[in-house]
């Protein structure tokens, strides 16, 4: 059984930043609360509730899963603007800022209405203990009750039947796929973790399932809430240049597909879309979607501005590394292949380097320890991967250590975690 949250006990007694910066709201919520994870919805809905935010004003979305939830959301938001929709968005970890977090008609919310939103939040929380993630989850949706969209889109942290996010009742839910991750808190196997990520399903509401190989615990939740379930390869599918679904209908794709855009999230995108009633008019309005998840950073991102390419992933785990090397697979350079590697200590080191190793020749490591308490040193990283890996300290250094090194015809990947990326990739302008 899961944690399912923590009593008032838990609330840390410090004062609200009332008219402070987004820094100064954004470092006391990280002080708020004892816990940095605290599983349930007991709380959060609580304070939902005295906020108004339920139920949120607007059709909605959530989109769980273990990997590919952002790049899925941005696909579905660029479906529904391509419409002409008004679209709020919500995503979690951001890579540079906070504001990437919260998105409404395509852009960033800015400091000063986030700072707004956490003021409200806080009037509202009374003795309630919130984590950083529940305070950030509560201020989004009061900012998109008041923003008169069409759509919201949301992405589930971590699991689903327990994150904060699932206080909404949606209308669509995705579930992009099941892997092995976070398996302190969601159980060891794919079965248990896919009872835990079920739980957005709704009765009498539509799911999307984008897992070709989908546990069995799954397909059984949706059967006893009786959700509708629409599952990749069975009920839709996509093909080389199109798009086929449960009524017969075709949407033509286009063919290939960026490197950034994986297939199976389009095609989730897509489903969700339709059945919102909300299907794309035309190839080019996937073509637009499509070049819309390029604003996605650190996602298969490509970075072709000199002799040596750099690809940004933040894959962390087996499913996402699986991705990644199949690309550089399929995608060979005449020279060698140099990869910054960051990694937490949660996540699987040595499977990620075993999957790695059949397509790297030159490892580089480097040190998250300054940047998470949860960081892997590069000393230590170094000796987990083997293979004559080189310490390299942060993240940019490590990767200026590859970019001395790379020659004309060689490539840089820098992957690991979301901090492997924000650390060595400057954030765009």
């Amino acid at each position: 059984m899961l944690p399912v949250g923590t009593n008032m006990s838990c609330v840390q007694h410090v004062s609200a930043p009332h008219g402070g910066t987004l820094a100064e709201w954004l470092d006391w919520q990280l002080q708020l609360h004892t816990s940095t994870i605290a599983l349930g919805l007991e709380r959060v809905r609580t304070v939902a509730r005295r906020l108004g935010v339920l139920p949120l004003a607007t059709r909605c979305v959530v989109v769980a899963g273990t990997n590919g939830k952002g790049s899925c959301v941005r696909l579905i938001e660029a479906l529904l603007q391509a419409r002409e929709r008004r679209v709020g968005t919500y995503t979690s970890p951001h890579l540079w800022r906070y504001n990437e977090r919260v998105r409404i008609a395509g852009e960033q919310v800015g400091d000063a209405d986030l700072c707004t939103a956490f003021a409200a939040v806080e009037a509202s929380r009374e003795d309630v203990a919130l984590t950083f993630f529940e305070f950030g989850t509560l201020a989004a949706l009061w900012l998109f009750q008041r923003a008169e969209l069409d759509f919201a889109v949301l992405e589930i942290g971590l699991g689903g039947r327990l994150d904060a996010v699932n206080i909404i009742d949606a209308e669509v839910a995705l579930i992009t796929n099941i892997g092995l991750d976070h398996s302190a808190f969601l159980g060891d196997t794919r079965e248990a973790i896919g009872t835990e990520k079920a739980g957005v399903m709704r009765a009498g509401q539509s799911v999307v399932c984008a897992d070709p190989a989908l546990p069995k615990t799954v397909s059984d939740h949706a059967t006893a809430v009786a959700a509708r379930m629409y599952r990749l390869y069975q009920d839709f599918t996509i093909e080389a240049d199109c798009w086929h679904d449960w009524a017969d209908r075709t949407i033509a794709c286009p063919a290939p597909l960026p490197a950034h855009v994986r297939r199976q999230n389009l095609a989730a995108a897509l489903a969700v879309t339709t059945l919102l009633d909300q299907p794309p008019r035309s190839r080019q309005d996937i073509e637009i979607a499509c070049q819309a998840q390029k604003t996605l950073h650190g996602r298969c991102e490509i970075v072709d501005d000199g002799a040596v390419p750099i690809i940004y992933d933040v894959a962390h785990n087996a499913e996402a590394m699986a991705l990644l090397v199949d690309y550089l697979r399929t995608h060979p350079v005449v020279g060698a292949t140099h990869v910054v590697l960051g990694m937490l200590a949660d996540k699987p080191v040595e499977t990620v380097t075993r999957m790695l190793a059949r397509v790297v020749d030159v490892f580089y490591a480097a040190d998250l320890a300054a940047v998470s308490p949860r960081g892997i040193g590069a000393a230590a990283l170094a000796r987990r991967i083997g293979h004559d890996a080189q310490p390299a300290g942060a993240p940019a250094v490590a990767l200026a250590a590859a970019r001395a090194a790379a020659q004309a015809g060689d490539r840089i990947v820098v992957c690991g975690s979301f901090f492997t990326v924000a650390q060595a990739r400057t954030e765009p302008e």
